[in-house]
């Protein structure tokens, strides 16, 4: 797997490279503006790009324009969108935008590099990664229309894990149930959600995604 880095913090970044390399990653470049990410991306388009969401020079959302910008001219170019902390509004309007090639994780999760390198490589492989925080975050928002009103709380508990990007096997673990009871439960969140029953896995990704853009709306409109 190949990436770009780009964070205006040089230690921040080289520490990431350094991990990275030491777990089989391949480091093309570093850079410390969202500008010189997307230029450097176009030279030679990596599987992800790691972007941090406040860069110069107004240290806003220069990550998230580039993260957006590198999504319309490369496609087949994945996004690993890192902040801080859960910024719901940036969050949203990254991970709702699309099912494909797109990441939202805290910088946190980086220091454990089995798990960011797995979620790496999920996002290089078209999936979508959201960071676990901030499904919590909004399961607790009351909203106007809250898409979750009809599951149950262990329902709500496997559509976080689902946002981690746990298997049902993984979820199992978790909970210490079978893995046949978090089928029937991921079946039942699929339904209530009213999901189309085509192919597999995306429709996990739609189950958290729907989830994220209507309780989104409903934050807004608040």
């Amino acid at each position: 797997m190949r990436v770009i880095l780009a964070d205006d913090a040089v230690v921040v970044r080289e520490g990431i490279a350094r991990l990275l390399a030491e777990n089989g990653v391949e480091v093309l470049g570093q850079v410390e503006t969202g500008e010189q990410l997307v230029q450097l991306v176009a030279d030679d388009p990596p599987d992800v790009a790691v972007v941090d969401i406040r860069m110069p020079p107004t240290f806003t959302n220069e990550g998230l324009v580039a993260a957006q910008a590198i999504r319309d001219a490369f496609p087949n170019v994945g996004t690993m969108v890192l902040s801080q902390y859960v910024d719901v509004e940036y969050a949203l309007k990254l991970v709702t935008g699309t099912s494909e090639r797109v990441g939202y994780l805290l910088k946190d999760r980086v220091t454990n590099v089995n798990e960011f390198v797995d979620a790496l490589q999920r996002v290089a492989a078209g999936g979508t990664v959201v960071e676990p925080s901030l499904v919590a975050e909004l399961v607790a928002v009351p909203a106007a229309r809250d898409p979750l009103g009809e599951l149950t709380p262990r329902e709500r508990q496997v559509l976080v894990l689902i946002a981690q990007g746990k298997t049902d096997r993984g979820i199992a673990n978790e909970l210490f149930v079978t893995r046949k009871t978090v089928e029937a439960h991921v079946r039942s969140i699929l339904r209530k959600l009213e999901l189309p029953p085509d192919a597999g896995e995306n429709r996990r990704v739609h189950a958290v995604l729907a989830f994220l853009g209507a309780t989104g709306a409903a934050i807004r409109a608040t």
